[in-house]
This record gives structure tokens, sequence and C-alpha cells, in this order.
């Protein structure tokens, strides 16, 4: 089983000259000579070093108090997640699926290897409590695999112990640069070692140009989009707070995309993409909406006066949820390892990397997107319209729904739409955002009550008393109603805002 750290460290150059001394520096108030060890690592990657090329390393290495298996990913700068398992011969299939959205198709093969002498020390403070490790590091990187040469160099490494504070960091930082001692141009020995070894080179960070015309702007959303899904992959996988929610908005945005802006990308090309971001989203749903659900209903019985909490209420609805959510992890695990799913990823790339645009995506943004917008939001004002002429029940409960939805949509195109067009549509965005979140709290009271109901029914069935579902379920009513008297002031309030 892999475990999780997070890293934060620094980098520095280092010269024949070593370590400047660090006592002094905030709180250090000793530098401990923790010895010598001698690490051995191999790196892995694609052929193509796609791992590389998003500032992922992969290693099996030897020596030292961690030897084995370390899966880096990025959080931002100086901070890395290191995901370890126990040495193997062969990659861990725990670590094969954390960078699979990467990889995908590809083969994971060694591409460099690193020996190196580490000296370390620890940065300690009056109490003598660890406030950071120090190691100077002499490295030699051999090329593997789609190259050739050797490279040497020292580098200093100087890593935050666990829980500790960041600004000694800086403190030392600055100790090191009062010394001559610079910080490394490259973000990891691996990137060095491909820097300076003959071969490939990671392919350079997709940035794109300032957006200009109107495709260039519904692009540079698409693009970001598709990069959340990506990113997001191993958090998912490792069922990360938010993750699941996190990849699934992504999902949306695109799929959103794609619809508002029919003038600008072929929708030959997008429709069919559109349907699998729709498959992958109920995937990602099956697990968040349970989730979201079991919070909910445990938040209304924790309300109610334990007088009125009747039966084995709470062992129920913990049962309930637990197997639930068993299953969906489950399956959702399999979704993300489907050729199915790599298969969108691969689509989602070609549309970034071979747009299908139209004609009016060379129009300026202005107008083009502006008009969708427009479009969007008519439909909004439809829905709403629509779904309060229903009677209060099912019906309006539908209706207010696809109103929901369709206020969704319009966030995202305003979202998209607002590096041209400003704050008008920034503006816009924020209302659909509050928009949403009302009809959100009124399609909840909707699942709650039929979620309790087929509860009842089970513990019915059980010979259970039903008294606080009955109970719980009026409220949820009451709730509605409440939710739908507020809305047609709110639309009243966002049509009269509306600049665009």
């Amino acid at each position: 089983m892999a475990d999780t750290k997070r890293e934060i460290e620094r980098k520095y150059e280092s010269d024949d000259s070593g370590l400047p001394d660090l006592t002094g520096a905030g709180t250090v108030a000793d530098v401990v000579d923790k010895g010598t060890v001698e690490l051995d690592a191999t790196y892995y990657d694609t052929s193509d070093l796609r791992l590389a090329s998003a500032s992922i390393t992969l290693r099996r290495r030897t020596g030292g108090s961690d030897a084995g298996w370390h899966l880096k990913l990025p959080v931002g700068p100086g901070i890395r997640d290191e995901i370890q398992a126990p040495l193997s011969d062969t990659v861990p299939d725990e670590l094969v699926g954390l960078v699979r959205a990467r990889v995908r198709e590809g083969q994971l093969v060694p591409v460099v290897r690193l020996r190196s002498t580490r000296d370390l020390r620890d940065l300690v403070d009056s109490a003598g409590r660890q406030l950071a490790e120090v190691g100077v590091d002499t490295v030699r990187a051999d090329r593997l695999f789609g190259g050739k040469g050797t490279a040497e160099w020292t580098e200093i490494e100087v890593e935050l112990a666990d829980g500790g504070d960041q600004r000694i960091l800086d403190k030392v930082e600055k100790r090191l640069r009062k010394a001559g001692v610079r910080p490394s141009k490259s973000t990891s020995k691996l990137a060095r070692a491909l820097a300076e070894t003959k071969g490939g080179q990671p392919r350079p960070k997709d940035e794109p140009a300032e957006p200009v015309t109107a495709g260039d702007h519904v692009l540079a959303y698409v693009r970001a989009q598709r990069d959340a899904v990506v990113d997001l992959d191993p958090a998912v996988r490792q069922d990360a707070e938010e993750s699941v929610h996190d990849m699934r908005v992504a999902t949306r945005r695109l799929r959103s995309t794609f619809k508002s802006f029919r003038a600008v990308l072929d929708r030959k090309i997008t429709d069919p993409i559109a349907d699998e971001l729709k498959w992958l989203a109920g995937e990602l749903g099956v697990g968040r909406d349970q989730e979201v659900l079991a919070e909910q209903l445990a938040t209304v019985l924790d309300e109610l006066p334990p007088a009125l909490v009747h039966g084995p209420i709470r062992d129920r609805l913990g049962n309930w949820s637990k197997a639930e959510h068993k299953g969906a992890r489950r399956r959702l695990l399999g979704v993300l390892d489907s050729p199915r799913y790599l298969a969108l990823l691969d689509a989602l790339d070609a549309v970034v990397t071979d747009p299908p645009v139209l004609r009016a995506a060379a129009k300026k943004p202005e107008k083009v997107l502006a008009k969708a917008v427009r479009e969007d939001f008519a439909k909004v004002a439809a829905l709403i319209e629509e779904g309060m002429e229903q009677p209060p029940g099912t019906d309006r409960d539908l209706g207010l729904h696809d109103a929901r939805k369709k206020a969704k949509r319009t966030r995202y195109a305003a979202e998209a739409a607002t590096p041209a067009l400003g704050d008008p549509a920034k503006a816009l965005a924020k209302s659909m955002k509050s928009l949403q979140t009302l009809l959100g709290d009124h399609q909840d009271s909707h699942m709650l009550r039929v979620t309790l109901g087929e509860l009842a029914a089970v513990a019915h069935a059980a010979g259970e008393d039903t008294f606080t579902y009955g109970l719980l379920y009026g409220r949820q009513e009451q709730r509605a109603a409440r939710l739908e008297e507020r809305v047609p002031e709110e639309w009243e309030a966002i049509q009269g805002s509306l600049e665009i």
C-alpha cells in the first residue's frame, strides 16, 4: 500500500565551497551532522517523456531511509506530493494507475539513472526540534533511453520538516544567498539530467499566445478544463477530498462550452465528445451525489430533538452510506482504467491541438461570445417561467431542475467570455452562480425526499418505526416551498442587472 507525504523543498546550485554556516538563520540553533548516504535511483517515463513534461517524477531508489518507489506530483512551486511504495522489481500497479491519465497506452521505461552521495545535516531549534533537513548532493546522471551521455554536478537541497513553518526556508535561503549560493535553474534532478545529457527533452508546456479571436478565447477555456481533468485524475484515484466534485465540474464546463459556442467549434466533432463527457460526469456523480445526500441526511437528522428520532434510523443511514460509497469507489476506479476514458482524454487533446473551428472562430470575440451568452440566458428565462407555472410538486421540481442546469451552462459561458467581455460577463457569471445555488438547494430538497421515501419503504418492510422519515420528508417539503418563494425575486434582480 502506498503512503503519501507532502514534500516542501528548495534546490540550490553548489560548488566546491560546500555548505555555509546556517546557525542563526531564523530559529536555527544548531546544525547536526547526520553522516553520508549513497543513493541509487532509476527514473521511469514514457519514450516521449510525458511525465517529465508535466513535472512528474517516478523513480525506484535504493539507499537512504526511504528506499522504494517514489512518485512525485507537483502541487505548487517547491511543493510536491510524494507517494511511496515498497521496493519491487517492477513499477507497482498503484503508481501505474496514478499516472495512467498521462501515460495512457504508452509504456514506462527507465530513462535516467542518478547516483548521489548525500551529505546530510539537520537544522534544529534551541529545543532540539528538527526544522529542516539539508543535503549536499554530489550527483552523476546516466541517460538510459532516448539518448546517451552522462552529467555530473553538486547541489544543495533544503527540505522542510514534517509540519514545519515554511518561513524557515526563507531565512535559510537568505543566508545561502548572502554566501553566494543561488537557486537551481532546474526544478528537479531529473529535469537537470535530461537537460545535460544527450537525447530527447520533455515537450515544452503548452503555453498559448494571448487570446485575440473568439476561437482563441473558447479554446483557452477548453484547454484549462482539459488540464483540470488530467491533473485531478491522481487525486480522484486517491479519494482526495473534493477531487471527484472538482473533476465533475471540469467535465461539465467542457460539455457546456461545446454546446454554448457551437458557432465556434464544429458540433460534428464536439457532440460525440460531449456525449462522452456526460457519461464521465454521470460516473463521477454516482459516488459524489450519494456522498452529498448522506451528509445532508445526517445534518437534517441532527437538527431534530432526540424525542423525535424514532427507530434505528441513524444505523440505517450509516449502513446505506458506507455500502453505497464502497460500491461507487470500485466502479469509479474501473472507469478511470477503462479504454473509453482514455479515448476521451485523447479526444480532448485533439480538440486543443487541432481545433475543429468554424468561420466564427476567426471573428472578434465581443459579438460572437456575447451572442452565445445571451442565447443561453434566454433559455434560462424560459425555463424559470415554465417551471414556476407548474403546480408545486414533481413537475415544478423537474422544471426548476432544468432551469438550474441551464443557469449553470450560462455561468460557464460567461466565465469563458469574461477575459473578452470584462465586468458584465463576470457579473453575469456571479449572478448565475447565485441562482444555481438557490435552485440547487431546491433540487437537494427534492432528492432528499426521494431518498427518504426509499429508505422509509425499506425500514417499513423490516418492521421499523418510520415516523422520523415522514417528519423529515415533511420538513423538506416546507423547505422547497420557501425556496420557491425566493425564485421570482432572485430572477427579477438578475434580469434587471444584465448588461451583456
